[in-house]
C-alpha cells in the first residue's frame, strides 16, 4: 500500500519558519521525482518545488530564495524548509511522487500552513 504522509505544518508568524517532511512507504522512492504542491482558499493547486530522482530541484517563483527543497533516499522521505514565511504561503501543502517513467502519481493528504501574526 502506497502512503505518503506529510508532516511538520502549523501556525507560525510572518518571517518565521517551518520545515515540512513527506514520508513515504510502499514505493521505490529513488525512482519517483517528488514535489511539494499548495493550495490556497480559491487557488488552483500550484508546484512549490520539486526534486527529481538525480536531485535536480526546481522551485515556482514566489518561493525561490525563501524555500529549499531536498530528500533522502535512504529514509525515503522528502523536506522542505520555508524559511520567511509571508502570509501569503497559507495554504495546503501537498506531497507528491511521480514515478520516472511517468506512468504513477501519487498525493499525500496535505497539511496545513497558516502564516499570520
Amino acid at each position: 500500500q502506497v502512503q505518503l504522509v506529510e508532516s511538520g505544518g502549523g501556525l507560525v508568524q510572518p518571517g518565521g519558519s517551518l520545515s515540512l517532511s513527506c514520508a513515504t512507504s510502499g514505493i521505490a522512492f529513488s525512482f519517483y521525482h517528488m514535489g511539494w504542491y499548495r493550495e490556497a482558499p480559491g487557488k488552483q493547486r500550484e508546484l512549490v518545488a520539486g526534486i527529481a530522482t538525480g536531485g535536480l530541484t526546481n522551485y515556482g517563483d514566489s518561493v525561490k530564495g525563501r524555500f529549499t527543497i531536498s530528500r533522502d533516499n535512504t529514509r525515503k522521505t522528502m523536506y522542505l524548509q520555508m524559511n520567511s514565511l509571508k502570509p501569503e504561503d497559507t495554504a495546503v501543502y501537498y506531497c507528491n511522487a511521480v514515478h520516472q517513467s511517468g506512468d504513477r502519481n501519487y498525493w499525500g493528504q496535505g497539511t496545513q500552513v497558516t502564516v499570520s501574526s
